[in-house]
């Protein structure tokens, strides 16, 4: 284990997701039901952290943090589509754990922008993410060597059902992944970093935010009584099932929402069971 991934360790034990969004959430004209990635970008990340008296803790960011030539675009925080999804970047990385699989990117991509208006340099310790903030810091395990590597998020990607990071050619290289193209692995935040800091990681105090007001989403309807008729059959075995009218682009949608348990990690158990159930796309909120 890298020396940064030791020192962020004691800070970066809990994995847990909240929404404070709800409210913005839009559906792509035609669909029904939504499901983006393996856990929602829906949910906020958060985790309550020890840190030091003064309220943060500062590490080494890992060499080449930013090229001299980057000027990050602006509006990398906004919602945006591709291929029909909508995508919702998360306000905070902090807590950010998943496990899923990784690629990479090389040749083609070699001195083009990237999402953040930097110039992609596929020797550099960089990745692409659909949705943790632009900067953050994470750990990459291949989960069938157990290398791992520390990157910096500065680019979308990648748009393949499965996938959850897009590594530069060097990250690929060094946990042994060319070969593969694709492998299975475990990415933690380990950090959001600024030019404002320096060359140095610099970590906030966060709330505590495993316990909410959660729902798993199961679909979205522009019929109100094909969304009354699924209600009406989750009831009998779920409880508390409501129908939620929203108005996106001057079309109603009404969403078919179960209340789920107020532990972040029940509510998260209780998706997979909705899942299990029959309901592939269902997803977890939190208001």
């Amino acid at each position: 284990m890298s020396g940064v991934a030791k020192r962020v360790d004691r800070f970066v034990h809990q994995k847990f997701f909240k929404f404070s969004m709800i409210n913005k959430l839009q559906h792509p004209g035609k669909i029904h039901t939504l499901k983006q990635g393996f856990l929602p970008f829906l949910l906020w990340l958060g985790v309550s952290f020890s840190l030091s008296a003064c309220g943060k803790t500062e590490i080494p960011v890992p060499s080449h943090p930013w090229p001299s030539s980057a000027k990050p675009a602006k509006g990398t925080q906004k919602p945006y589509s591709i291929g029909g999804k909508r995508y919702y970047p998360l306000p905070t990385a902090i807590g950010y754990d998943e496990v899923g699989y990784a690629s990479w990117y090389g040749p083609g991509f070699h001195g083009k922008r990237t999402a953040n208006g930097e110039r992609y340099n596929m020797h550099a310790m960089t990745a692409a993410h659909k949705i943790l903030p632009m900067n953050t810091l994470v750990r990459v395990k291949n989960l069938s060597n157990g290398r791992e590597v520390v990157v910096r998020i500065n680019d979308r990607g990648p748009f393949v059902k499965g996938r959850i990071i897009d590594l530069s050619r060097e990250a690929a290289r060094r946990i042994g992944m060319m070969g593969s193209g694709t492998t299975k692995v475990r990415v933690t935040a380990l950090a959001e970093i600024s030019r404002s800091s320096g060359n140095r990681i610099v970590y906030v105090k966060r709330p505590d935010l495993k316990h909410g007001n959660f729902y798993v989403q199961v679909g979205a309807f522009t019929s109100r009584s094909n969304a009354v008729r699924l209600q009406a059959r989750l009831q009998g075995k779920y409880g508390d099932v409501r129908v939620l009218p929203v108005v996106i682009d001057a079309r109603r949608f009404f969403r078919v929402q179960v209340k789920a348990p107020s532990l972040l990690s029940d509510a998260r158990a209780f998706e997979w069971k909705l899942e299990a159930d029959g309901f592939p796309m269902a997803f977890l909120v939190a208001y």
